[in-house]
């Protein structure tokens, strides 16, 4: 039996790629282990899976100052001893990172120990935590072409994000019941991450009396972001947060309005959903949500529109032009090269692990 490690984590996004590799990887008979921080949000979410998970020390390797810049190098140097521990101790024969700072120290070490180790990252430019940890991969996954420059030509694979697959699986009959929607008119899905989009629900809120006369809104919002005053409105259905049901809301959506996180974005190319992205500014974060909406909207997958050009006739215009036009972008999907990253993904993995 083959056994890999895998590991990521600090955002869901790191975590949510490796889950969707997990049933081809059990099919495939490998013992398969977790590396991630003592207390991090791949915690909880692996402990789900039933994988034997190994909590190691990290610090976060900030841009910005902070005093605690002064203590993580030693939490760091903590993780990478516990790390190489349980490297030595598993002798796995590959080593998976989706990324963020607790990675890091996972993959030094599994170079340290001679363990081919595969790296991907989501974004169109590679993050802190991915600079870092390059040298010591076997090969580099990405989801954008544009990215292919930025990495070391013998390692860098285009292969897209690994997508769950029970995505896939919706039932849009379902949904419409569980929204209490209507057939005769198309339903638009409003998705602005786990915490939401202040911003997006703003806008789309101020227009919902001209969407309502031709759309049905599905609105995940986020945590307490709900609005109380539009609860019962005919046609509109908002949630904070939605997880079992999430598939058939997808398969019941015509189109989509979404922040530009690599995951979600990879997500609605493998739905095949046609889609309006307003990426996170660049103020409130390193910009990566900009150039990976650019990216997709350069391959014909999306439209976009930023954040500071956000107003309501901008928008309503651009609903319907995205609806007018939908199979328009069905169809430049159909045409990606991307379309089995697990398998690609695993392919990579069964040939470094054969090794």
């Amino acid at each position: 039996m083959k056994r890999i490690i895998l590991t990521g984590g600090g955002t869901a996004g790191h975590v949510t790629p490796n889950i969707a590799l997990l049933p081809r990887l059990k099919e495939l008979q490998y013992d398969i282990h977790y590396i991630g921080s003592y207390n991090g949000i791949e915690k909880s979410l692996i402990e789900k899976q039933d994988l034997p998970y190994h909590g190691i020390s990290s610090g976060k390797l900030r841009r910005y100052f902070s005093l605690q810049n002064f203590t993580d190098p030693f939490r760091v140097l903590k993780g990478f001893s516990e790390a190489n521990k349980i490297i030595k101790d598993l002798k796995p024969d590959v080593i998976f990172s989706k990324g963020g700072f607790v990675s890091v120290p996972v993959v030094i070490a599994g170079k340290r120990n001679h363990v081919p180790v595969i790296i991907h990252e989501s974004d169109m430019t590679p993050g802190l935590a991915n600079k870092i940890s390059i040298p010591s991969a076997t090969k580099v996954c990405c989801n954008f072409p544009e990215t292919l420059k930025a990495l070391p030509e013998d390692k860098a694979v285009l292969t897209g994000s690994p997508i769950r697959q029970e995505l896939m699986t919706g039932d849009k009959e379902k949904a419409r019941k569980f929204c209490g929607f209507q057939e005769e008119k198309p339903v638009i899905l409003i998705v602005g991450g786990s915490l939401g989009a202040a911003a997006v629900n703003q806008a789309v809120r101020k227009i919902l009396p001209q969407l309502l006369e031709e759309f049905q809104i599905i609105h995940l919002c986020g945590k307490g972001k709900l609005d109380e005053s539009l609860k019962g409105l005919q046609g509109y259905a908002q949630f904070e947060y939605i997880q079992d049901e999430l598939r058939d809301l997808f398969a019941l959506a015509d189109i989509v309005i979404s922040r530009a996180g690599a995951n979600a974005i990879c997500e609605l190319l493998a739905l095949r959903k046609p889609n309006l992205l307003i990426p996170l500014s660049a103020s409130a974060s390193r910009g990566d949500q900009i150039l990976n909406a650019r990216s997709f909207e350069r391959q014909k997958f999306s439209m976009v529109l930023e954040e500071e050009e956000l107003t309501d006739e901008r928008l309503l215009s651009a609903v319907h032009k995205l609806y007018d036009s939908r199979e328009t972008f069905v169809e430049a999907m159909n045409q990606s090269s991307q379309q089995s990253p697990i398998e690609t993904i695993i392919g990579l993995i069964e040939e470094a692990a054969s090794r």
